[in-house]
């Protein structure tokens, strides 16, 4: 059996602001800068968050709600020294740390047992040198497989410390709701409740075959899920070769409209899965598939590697539009990005162009509201009908 530790880093801005400044501690702090401005909430304090303040929030919303706040800008480069002084310490207990950003990370400490005890201890002993050494604290939860480490870390913050036997697995998720779920966002989570599911454990008491006749693909994860099922690895980044997602029509098409916005939302699941994992890329690579089932492979390779998905959308589509796609009925779409690098290790251009700083926080605060409400939270105007 796994053991699988998730780690993630209490309010972590507003956390090193207050350990950079004493003054701040024990008082709301919010990062992303003057109340006034036209930006958003970055994180805040857990003092700040008792006024109702969240992260994606508008800093004038922020203001309006705590105008006696500390308003800070970030400082990127301290957050990610001390992020890299974290990490430092995680791969001390083990090789596979998949960071997710720079606050949190999955650790597969499975084969760390016969060297440092038991899981649950491995995780007390990173907290405690976090704190001891950092200053910092962090909710951890540790179980068989990613997802519940996720929903454990994420049920007793701050300094939260969950962990979720094999044989507890069901007991354990019965009670959560259902918006606990990855991918179960506000519009999914109504969809559920209409059909009488509030509860993780409603769910539990469904068929596969009825969840697959009634909610299609999302009724199959939903089962798993339900039941604590995820066989997903912990993903070091140096083992990840690539990232692309595809997609198979029930009905094969030639309708360009629908082909077209097929391919951004999957140039948009792509750059998400990107940033998440603080990556980008330079070799941008379609599939195509007829209803012939004859299959089109062709790729590009970018002079400055990205995550963004309105650069990958627009070499996605001139690469399809070369093999003359929707010409026959399509059966499978797909993209998928190669040459990856840490984000962090890309040397940016000379003189960024301002459009790239600002489609750089847009994707930043678009994440954190995806991140927060489910996949569906907010969609770009072209979605609109």
């Amino acid at each position: 059996m796994r053991k699988i530790i998730h780690l993630d880093m209490d309010a972590f801005f507003a956390a090193i602001e207050q350990l950079d400044h004493p003054e701040y501690r024990g008082k709301p702090v919010i990062v992303g800068g003057p109340p006034h401005a036209r930006g958003v909430v970055s994180t805040c304090s857990y003092e700040a968050r008792k006024y109702g303040i969240r992260s994606a929030m508008s800093l004038r919303e922020a203001g309006r709600r705590c105008p006696h706040g500390i308003f800070v800008p970030g400082r990127m480069k301290r957050y990610h020294e001390v992020s890299l002084a974290i990490r430092k310490i995680l791969f001390e207990y083990t090789p596979l740390v998949e960071p997710l950003s720079c606050d949190e990370a999955f650790l597969d400490v499975t084969g760390s047992e016969k060297l440092f005890g038991p899981a649950e201890q491995i995780a007390r002993e990173i907290v405690d040198r976090i704190a001891s050494e950092l200053q910092l604290s962090a909710s951890v939860g540790v179980a068989p497989n990613k997802f519940l480490a996720k929903i454990g870390s994420d049920l007793k913050k701050p300094k939260g410390f969950v962990v979720i036997r094999e044989e507890e697995v069901l007991s354990f998720l019965a009670p959560l709701p259902i918006s606990r779920l990855w991918g179960v966002g506000p519009k999914t989570t109504a969809q559920l409740e209409k059909m009488g599911l509030r509860t993780i454990g409603d769910l539990q008491q469904l068929s596969l075959a009825f969840l697959r006749a009634n909610l299609g693909d999302l009724g199959i994860a939903l089962y798993r899920l339900a039941r604590g099922i995820d066989d997903r690895p912990v993903e070091p980044l140096e083992t990840v070769k690539s990232i692309g997602h595809e997609t198979t029509f029930q009905v094969d098409t030639d309708d360009r409209e629908f082909l077209t916005e097929t391919l951004w939302r999957l140039c948009e699941q792509v750059a998400r899965r990107l940033r998440r994992k603080e990556l980008v890329g330079k070799v941008i690579t379609v599939k195509i598939r007829d209803h012939g089932f004859k299959t089109i492979t062709r790729r590009a390779t970018l002079y400055q590697p990205t995550d963004f998905e309105e650069v990958i959308f627009q070499t996605a589509c001139r690469l399809a539009e070369d093999n003359d796609w929707g010409r026959k009925p399509l059966r499978l779409i797909g993209v998928s990005v190669s040459g990856l690098e840490r984000r962090d290790s890309v040397q940016e251009p000379l003189f960024a162009a301002p459009v790239e700083q600002d489609l750089r926080r847009l994707h930043q605060t678009m994440d954190r509201i995806k991140d927060r409400f489910g996949e569906n939270a907010i969609t770009r105007a072209r979605f609109l009908k």
